[in-house]
């Protein structure tokens, strides 16, 4: 085929995408100008189009004033991001790109016939990308250190307890410390980890299911055996060396898409000492002398006899209490679900429950129950919103409407004889003008009682009048921490969803580390108010600067300019700023740095190890109109989730919660973070200094749906990705951690952070890994079956790692 020569077709072409960017970028840049924010986005805008003039008049001037605008925009990015890979790409990937496009010799050849006035703005292009090259094999935001590696104690108080092969509680032990004395698995052999065996549950998403459909589970590891429950709360006895399944028990789980949780984060066991006697002081029943306690959905507890996988007749009704009726204030199925396993003591079983976020002011109660362990007869309660806290119910007494509730596993020192329960806010989440003196007073924060009795023993607020859904997210961690004189104190390490981690003496709640009370941004909604001061930890993972235009991030530098301004159409004035009509810049979000994962502690180093998350959300007050009605119409149900429009019927505004994605690249279907990365980090901190010695951005974008979207697939850079489970610690040096963003399990050096070893999960690990002993073998296992609202592959995966023979 004849091609007709066009002699100004290269020159017109690229005049036209210089007069496109150059609009794009001088129209949002003075809009960007307009807020405050810097000028170079105009400026570069108006040299663009200066230059796509240049190049159409055949003038060489146009690559003159392109070095410039090259030249300039390197200074201004490292001005502003430092030598930063992630941060430097998007301000200059164009400007570059478009750079190179004006030497292209085609382009070349009709603008101009001299080859000199080239050369400059191919040694800037040339400058601009060694820069890149230089940043990509650094990290500004790397925080190198070793922590100490001396035995400075035991493995914990209640460690003989539980046998070193073995992980009885969600945690190993009621300590909450995700921590393993075993070491056949360590930092100098874990790169030869390889699959023993996988299992899968065929426990799989289903119509009725609600979008936050969740794979959570940590396994328990008995004498060999592992438990564990699967996505609908089916529970499964498995061999630990084979991964065979030796029982399994179905509790029926009534669901559907209005529940706000499908989730199982694990069980709880027990096993009776002989002439084992209730908490009547009777002797207790002969059967099921190793019971593990199920809690599902549905608002129901199970006891079920491990052994045999058959329920323990003698407990509530034939095995199960309904932790709905008869007390409960309101009783619709999916508003109270039990997500986390109880604790239990040698008489009782404690347990909490989730109650729908932002769902009404007619919600159920929040309480803390204790059911003896053998009957399942009630024997204690602790409402938060009541005036008598420990008010039994009966007749004429139902539990507080919305009294606030605790959603996670709590922790049980049984030498003090304390239960620590992590407490959340009285919903709306957003939106407390409604609320009483009582419904404040053991709100977000650390509740200590008596395990025996519900009694108060002490309460330390870690958020005060909480407008952002800043509960304590997580199972809090005991560690008793050895001075410098050889004293011991008994500690609790409580981390928040604000970054804070609250260090305080479990016998006393009295601060170990301080917090001392900083005044914080005020403007509440219409009928509400702002505390005027909130703690602030001096230990802590908490952004400390602001956020400012100079932090929000794209994939380009149009996207770029689109989030800058979009971060300036929100209220935002630091952490606490408060829920606003206009809409609010949430930082550290919802989602929290911490999440249900906590902190993975080695009590005999007095080290832990923690992956934070560092991603901002929207909160948007949406007052009632007529598309936003005070209740919901007849026979409406919940629309599940904990993003999107939360209804908040009965309260003057419904809310709009969402993460800072960038507005453009979203539709699109590239959800790209509005904060430049990293958005997940691990981190490895002294307890006994209280100082964070190694922090490490973590994941890749390889499962991310901005991948998946794309045409051609990114390699998996390190960049920082979120996470949604918790972190595994051992005697052996090393941590584990599969909960982020990618699906990879990956081994980390505890002393310096190092990642040693990594293998690709086949769905989403959104889960707490745990180890254990069977036949001699250590085995590391994680449950890869994903997370719904979190946007990970489904699946039903167990997953067993051991060192080959």
């Amino acid at each position: 085929m004849n091609t007709v020569h066009r002699p100004r077709f290269w020159a017109g072409l690229t005049a036209l995408i210089f007069a496109f960017c150059g609009l794009y970028l001088t129209i949002g840049g003075v809009w960007l100008l307009s807020y405050g924010d810097t000028p170079y986005y105009a400026v570069c805008g108006i040299a663009l189009l200066a230059t796509g003039f240049l190049a159409w008049r055949g003038r060489a001037a146009a690559f003159w004033l392109y070095t410039l605008v090259i030249l300039g925009s390197l200074v201004w990015a490292i001005s502003e991001a430092g030598i930063d890979f992630w941060s430097l790409v998007p301000r200059g990937d164009i400007i570059v790109v478009l750079g190179i496009w004006l030497l292209l010799p085609f382009v070349t050849r009709q603008i101009t016939t001299s080859r000199l006035a080239t050369l400059p703005l191919a040694g800037s292009v040339a400058l601009a990308i060694v820069v890149v090259l230089v940043a990509f094999v650094q990290d500004p935001g790397d925080k190198a250190g070793s922590l100490p590696t001396e035995k400075i104690a035991a493995a914990g108080s209640d460690a003989p307890q539980v046998p070193d092969g073995d992980w009885h509680a969600y945690g190993r032990t009621q300590y909450g410390d995700r921590f393993s004395p075993l070491t056949q698995i360590n930092s100098g052999n874990v790169d030869k980890l390889k699959v023993a065996w996988t299992m899968q549950t065929g426990d799989m998403p289903g119509p009725n299911d609600p979008g936050e459909a969740t794979n959570e589970a940590t396994p328990l590891a008995v004498d060999g055996t592992l438990y564990f429950c699967s996505l609908h709360q089916k529970l499964f006895a498995v061999d630990g060396a084979t991964g065979k399944t030796k029982w399994t028990f179905d509790p029926h789980l009534f669901v559907d898409p209005g529940f706000q949780h499908l989730t199982c984060r694990g069980l709880t066991y027990h096993k009776s000492e002989p002439a084992a006697l209730t908490s009547d002081g009777t002797p207790a029943p002969d059967e099921c002398q190793e019971r593990l306690f199920l809690p599902v959905n549905d608002g129901r507890m199970f006891a079920i006899d491990a052994k045999s996988g058959k329920a323990c007749t003698s407990f509530g009704n034939n095995g199960e209490i309904d932790l709905r009726v008869p007390h409960m204030p309101y009783t619709t199925v999916g508003e109270y679900e039990p997500t986390s396993p109880p604790v239990v003591t040698d008489k009782v079983v404690i347990i909490s429950g989730a109650v729908t976020d932002n769902g009404s002011i007619k919600e159920p109660s929040g309480v803390t129950r204790a059911f003896d362990l053998f009957t399942g007869k009630l024997v204690w309660v602790f409402d938060p919103s009541n005036p008598d806290p420990n008010q039994m119910p009966g007749p004429d007494h139902k539990y507080v409407p919305n009294s606030p509730n605790s959603w996670i596993t709590s922790s049980y020192d049984a030498n003090l004889g304390l239960i620590y329960i992590p407490t959340g806010v009285q919903t709306p989440d957003e939106w407390g003008g409604n609320r009483s003196a009582d419904a404040e007073r053991y709100a977000s924060g650390v509740l200590a009682l008596n395990a025996e009795t519900g009694k108060l023993a002490w309460f330390y607020q870690t958020v005060h009048h909480d407008l952002w859904d800043m509960d304590l997210p997580s199972q809090m961690s005991l560690v008793d921490i050895t001075q410098k004189d050889g004293s011991v104190i008994p500690a609790i390490y409580a981390p928040a969803k604000t970054g804070n981690i609250f260090v305080l003496d479990r016998r006393t709640g009295k601060l170990i580390v301080p917090a001392p009370e900083e005044p914080v941004p005020q403007g509440a909604a219409k009928g509400d108010h702002v505390a005027p001061t909130q703690p602030f930890s001096q230990l802590s993972l908490r952004p400390k600067p602001l956020l400012t235009g100079k932090d929000m991030w794209g994939g380009t530098v149009f996207d770029q300019l689109i989030c800058r301004i979009a971060f300036h159409q929100l209220d935002y004035h630091g952490t606490f700023t408060p829920p606003s009509e206009r809409g609010t810049l949430v930082y550290p979000g919802n989602l929290g740095m911490f999440e249900w994962g906590g902190l993975a502690v080695d009590p005999q180093r007095q080290v832990a190890v923690a992956n934070p998350i560092a991603l901002p959300f929207v909160s948007k007050l949406v007052p009632r109109g007529p598309e936003n009605p005070l209740w919901p119409q007849k026979n409406e149900k919940g629309a599940g989730g904990e993003t999107g429009l939360q209804h908040n019927y009965g309260a003057p505004f419904a809310v709009m919660l969402s993460p800072f994605l960038n507005p453009v690249t979203t539709k699109l279907g590239f959800p790209i973070p509005c904060k430049r990365p990293p958005w997940g980090y691990m981190a490895g901190i002294d307890l006994r200094t209280n100082k964070v010695v190694w922090q490490h951005r973590n994941g890749t974008l390889r499962d991310s749906l901005y991948n998946s979207a794309l045409p051609v697939q990114l390699p998996p850079l390190k960049i920082g990705v979120p996470s949604l489970g918790g972190p595994l610690t051992t005697a052996g040096n090393v941590a584990f951690l599969t909960s982020t963003l990618d699906f990879y399990i990956r081994a980390y050096d505890v002393t310096t952070g190092k990642t040693l070893w990594h293998d690709r999960l086949p769905a989403g690990g959104q889960s707490t890994p745990m180890t254990y002993k069977a036949n001699g073998k250590q085995y590391i296992v994680t449950y890869a079956g994903g997370h719904g609202s979190f946007g990970t592959k489904m699946g039903d995966y167990l997953i067993a790692y051991a060192l080959p023979d």
